[in-house]
Formats: C-alpha cells, sequence, structure tokens
C-alpha cells in the first residue's frame, strides 16, 4: 500500500512546486509590467518638460533678437492682469524704439547729442590732464628742438623739469627770418618758419602748409591763450642758409636794403611784438643759437666764432637774440644765451653734439636743464 501511494505523492509534490514556479513568473511579469509602464510615464513626463523648455528658450531668444533689432517691448494690458507701466502703474516703463518710429530729424538730433556728449566728455578729460601741470609751454623753433622728440629731447626734459603741458612745434630746416623770395603776403604765405606759425596761430594763413608736421595738429588742439611761455629758438639755419642777414644794420654803419623780416633779427622782432598784441599774458623766452662746429665731409671747416657766411659767424646771430632781448626785457620776454651758457664749446663738442650741430642725449639734457632752470626761477621766483 504505501509504495503505491508513493508515485502519486511524489506528482502531487511536483504538481506544487510547478504552480508556486508558474506564481513566480506571474508575478515577475506583472512587476516588469507596472515597471515599464512607471517608466513610459517618467519618460512622458520628461518628453513634456523638455519640450515646455525648448519653447520657453525660443520665445526668449525671439524676445531677445527683437530688442536687438529696436522692435518696442512693451507688456500688453490684459497679460498679467496688471497695467502696462509694470508693478507701479505710476512707473512709465521705457520703451526701445524703432528707427522707423522716430519723427523725422529725431536720429540725427540723437547722434549730434551723442557727439556732443562725447566732445564733453573729451573736453573733461583734457581739463583734467591740464590740472596736472602747472604751466602750458609752445615751442617754436628748428631741429634743435624737433631732431629728437623721445624721451631724450630738449622738449620731454623741459615738460618733466617744469611739471608743463608742452606743445612742440618745431620744424627742422626752417629759420626765423623769411628767405629771398618768399611772400608776406598772407594768401601768397609759403614759409614754415617762426613767422609763418605765427601767422598760423593768429588764423591768417591757409594752415595746409603745415600738413604732415606735429605743428599741423598742435594748430587744431592747443589753446594759445592758456601759454604761459612762447619759447623762441631760431638762429642755426638763419647762419648756414647764407641768405639771411643778421640784421639790416651793416657793420659800417650802413643799411641793407630789404624788409626787416627777411633778417634774422627783424624778424625775433616781429615775432615779440605779434605775440605780445595776441598773448599778452604769455611770457617768451628768447633761446639764442647754440656753439657749433662746421664740417665739410670728415673736414673741419670751422666753428660759431670763425665760419662766416657772408653776414657774420654765428655768434653774431646769438648776440643779435640779445639785442632783440634788451629791447623788450621790460615786456614779458626772458632771455637764454645758449651760446655762450650752455657749457656747449670746443672742449665739450665731442660730447655734446653729435654732427657738430645736433645735440647728443647729454647735449641736449644740458641744455634743455638749464631752459627749464630759467623758466622755473620765473615762474617760481620765491623758490
Amino acid at each position: 500500500m504505501e509504495n503505491n501511494k508513493s508515485p502519486r505523492r511524489r506528482r502531487q509534490n511536483n504538481n506544487n512546486l510547478l504552480l508556486i514556479v508558474l506564481i513566480g513568473f506571474c508575478i515577475l511579469a506583472l512587476i516588469e509590467i507596472l515597471y515599464g509602464q512607471a517608466q513610459m510615464k517618467v519618460e512622458k513626463e520628461r518628453l513634456a518638460l523638455a519640450e515646455e523648455n525648448n519653447q520657453t528658450v525660443q520665445e526668449l531668444k525671439n524676445e531677445w533678437n527683437q530688442i536687438k533689432e529696436g522692435t518696442s517691448v512693451v507688456t500688453q494690458e490684459g497679460e498679467s492682469g496688471e497695467p502696462a507701466g509694470g508693478q507701479d502703474a505710476g512707473t512709465e516703463k521705457p520703451q526701445v524704439m524703432e528707427q522707423s518710429d522716430k519723427p523725422d530729424g529725431e536720429g540725427d538730433q540723437a547722434k549730434k547729442e551723442e557727439e556732443a556728449d562725447k566732445e564733453d566728455k573729451e573736453e573733461d578729460n583734457k581739463d583734467k590732464e591740464e590740472d596736472k601741470h602747472d604751466m602750458q609751454i609752445v615751442i617754436l623753433g628748428d631741429s634743435i628742438m624737433d631732431h629728437d622728440r623721445t624721451e631724450s629731447g630738449p622738449a620731454v626734459i623741459i615738460a618733466h623739469d617744469c611739471n608743463a603741458k608742452v606743445y612742440n612745434m618745431a620744424m627742422g630746416g626752417t629759420t626765423a627770418a623769411l628767405l629771398p623770395g618768399e611772400s608776406a603776403y598772407h594768401d601768397k604765405w609759403s614759409s614754415r618758419g617762426l613767422l609763418g606759425v605765427i601767422q598760423a596761430i593768429q588764423g591768417n594763413i591757409d594752415k595746409s602748409i603745415f600738413d604732415g608736421y606735429p605743428a599741423r595738429e598742435i594748430l587744431d588742439e592747443c589753446d594759445f591763450e592758456k601759454t604761459d611761455y612762447f619759447i623762441i629758438e631760431y638762429g642755426v639755419n638763419d647762419f648756414l642758409s647764407g641768405q639771411i642777414p643778421q640784421s639790416k644794420q651793416l657793420a659800417d654803419g650802413g643799411t641793407l636794403n630789404v624788409g626787416s623780416i627777411y633778417t634774422y633779427t627783424g624778424a625775433l622782432e616781429e615775432a615779440v611784438n605779434t605775440l605780445q598784441n595776441s598773448f599778452p599774458d604769455a611770457k617768451i623766452l628768447l633761446v639764442a643759437p647754440h656753439y657749433c662746429q662746421i664740417f665739410s665731409g670728415q673736414t673741419f671747416m670751422g666753428d660759431g666764432y670763425s665760419m662766416d657766411y657772408g653776414y657774420g659767424p654765428l655768434v653774431s646771430f646769438a648776440r643779435g637774440t640779445g639785442y632783440v632781448y634788451e629791447q623788450h626785457k621790460e615786456e614779458n620776454v626772458i632771455f637764454y644765451n645758449a651760446f655762450e651758457l650752455s657749457g656747449i664749446n670746443a672742449e665739450t663738442a665731442d660730447d655734446y653734439l653729435e654732427d657738430g650741430v645736433h645735440m647728443t642725449p647729454l647735449g641736449s639734457r644740458v641744455y634743455a636743464e638749464a631752459i627749464a632752470r630759467i623758466i622755473n626761477k620765473d615762474f617760481r621766483p620765491e623758490e
């Protein structure tokens, strides 16, 4: 009996085990279905959120593009239940107006106002820059002042030592006097020398003759009414030209039949008188030509004491500068006898002169520091 029941029990147990396995599979399948549905729901929500974000980003981009293109951006009444002026009904929200919406001429007017504001700012910056300086100096001269415009040049040294705003209008190759053949009529004027610069400052001649030179820009930007000192430095080219007399007066007592502005001292006299009339508050520093040596190639020909091109040696031009000073020394005119007091002479020429005429950096420093001392002593007599 027991043996006959064993197979039956075994089959029943097997059936129970199979049922349990099937139930387990069903549970797993149900779990997987539920999990899949949950994932699908999450994915749908993610896609919906992404679409919403993309739409928002696109709206922001469109709004930004409208702003950049000048489209009016105004909150319409009723969109948020608030007035178009924003949360504060008493505050008017500014609009960005399209160019086409502006009345005729308003665009040009806005541009003019913008340019005027820019000019005002530039003028303010210029005034602030001028406030840093104690004085304004304008240099009228030849290559002695124009040869080196770096920090080792005389103009920059003078600016530093005097704490001054310096306008260097010097031009190499120019003379104080007009050369024979140069017209003294304003409408035919061509000289860029001393008298030409002064005529241009007064607005009497065409400024275009100075195109390409720093003097041209200075004529437009400098307020000459603010000048404390005019430095006049000429003479070497007047002497070297062999065409400009030192003065109309001859050594034998005679007089040259030539206009005074075609002579060195006559041109200085004219320059001093004109500047004094135009800028009575400014002082004038006359700088005599300095000692020079003349060479032909490597051959020494003579120096400022011995070389004569027909109208006396260079030292006579230097003394002529002193003569003009004597006529005006009570009229805000001061003098620097660079020929005899600068320390540039036959003994120091090798150190101070690079070609017999133009100065080395060391010569420029000695020369410029002496000028700065004279101006500082005059400007600050109490020190």
